[in-house]
């Protein structure tokens, strides 16, 4: 029971905040089988760089990839599922690095988009990511279509910031109002934004100083949104 207690006291230390940190280091101190369900947008190893000159931290060296799904693996409860977009081009690398961790792909999910990211050989014209397991989940009683509109976002606080009402969706299918949703490379913050949004905790976590501001500003705005909400729907007036 003082082991429960302990860990249930230190996972709430973690909710529903933007943590700054490596997530690495930053997993190694939640407890395992502690999060209900992970989406996350990863750096893809790909050196990118927007229009703009905007980089991603660690998108060149994948030594961080295999420590941080194993931790990813840890944490998640037993009989539940991740969701992590990757880039096609180093599918071999992140495929090693879950199936080393322990995760079994039990499906692949297209997200197209209406307009392209890149052209070369052909138009960019959409971004991907596989449904991990870790167990056995139950089916959801309405499964998703596996190829999803994606919105343009307009990257406006981060170079692939992902569009709000695409990750809503995943959360809704995969984990219940009140469960917790770990995003380990926040970027922007737009998962943790859709869980509070749908009625989910979160836990954050980015390294980039920039990006960390940016997440934890709008964090801050959708709190209020989230309350002015719930005033309105009680009567009670609220300005924000």
């Amino acid at each position: 029971m003082a082991t429960t207690t302990v860990a249930t006291a230190l996972q709430s230390s973690f909710t529903n905040k933007i943590l700054h940190g490596n997530c690495i280091e930053v997993m190694k101190h939640m407890p395992s089988n502690s999060v209900d369900f992970i989406l996350t947008d990863p750096p893809y190893l790909v050196n990118y760089r927007d229009r703009s000159g905007r980089t991603i931290q660690n998108d060149v060296d994948e030594s961080w990839l295999k420590p941080a799904m194993a931790e990813a693996y840890r944490v998640l409860k037993q009989d539940r599922v991740a969701v992590m977009f990757y880039g096609w081009t180093k599918v071999d690398a992140f495929f090693e690095a879950w199936r080393s961790a322990g995760f079994q792909p039990v499906g692949h999910i297209v997200f197209r988009k209406s307009y392209s990211s890149k052209s070369r050989f052909l138009q960019y014209q959409h971004e991907q990511a596989y449904l991990l397991a870790k167990g056995r989940p139950p089916l959801p009683k309405r499964p998703l279509g596996d190829v999803m509109d994606m919105p343009y976002s307009g990257n406006k606080l981060h170079p692939t910031q992902k569009p709000v009402p695409a990750l809503a969706q995943l959360i809704r299918s995969f984990s219940l109002p009140g469960e917790s949703v770990l995003d380990p490379f926040a970027g922007s913050g737009s998962t943790c934004a859709a869980s509070l949004l749908t009625g989910r905790k979160y836990i954050g976590v980015e390294m980039d100083d920039v990006y960390f501001k940016h997440a934890s500003e709008r964090l801050q705005r959708v709190h209020q949104r989230v309350a002015a909400r719930r005033s309105s729907a009680s009567g009670i007036p609220t300005r924000v």
